[in-house]
């Protein structure tokens, strides 16, 4: 028995791996070929289009910004995440900055549920832990708020 998927969820999962692609490939990456491959992928119709497209282009333009965030609360170097754990995060800490709409648990969840399908066997407790952290600094007033 399958589980139906949002269209939130399905965008965030299409912006995982369009994220992952573009991080893997490097500096000579474009955005543009990465969102025409997207494209091709089942069940891109039936996510929500605008947020797939926010959090590309959000976490492509703010990606040197959201590293320093997530930085000071990693147990490793950078350069030893993941590129699923990393783009995972990226896409996260995007949210927690700019999609204020959606509840900091929502974020979260969001993010270790991606992280169980697509990483590694305990990749979801180390993001996990990080977004626990990082959600106490950036959305400080709705964490204490839910204390």
């Amino acid at each position: 028995m399958s589980i139906k998927k949002s269209a939130r969820r399905r965008a965030r999962e299409l912006a995982l791996q369009g994220l992952y692609g573009y991080f893997i490939a490097g500096d000579g990456a474009e955005i543009g070929l990465i969102e025409a491959n997207l494209r091709d992928l089942e069940g891109y119709e039936k996510a929500d289009q605008e947020l797939l497209e926010r959090l590309l282009h959000g976490v492509v333009q703010e990606h040197s910004a959201l590293q320093a965030d997530i930085e000071p609360y990693l147990d490793r170097p950078l350069k030893d995440l993941s590129p699923i754990e990393y783009s995972v995060l990226m896409i996260a800490t995007y949210e927690f900055k700019n999609c204020l709409d959606v509840p900091y648990r929502v974020v979260i969840n969001e993010a270790v549920e991606m992280t169980k399908e697509f990483g590694g066997t305990d990749g979801f407790k180390f993001v996990n832990g990080v977004l626990d952290k990082l959600a106490a600094v950036l959305r400080a007033v709705e964490v204490e708020g839910g204390r």
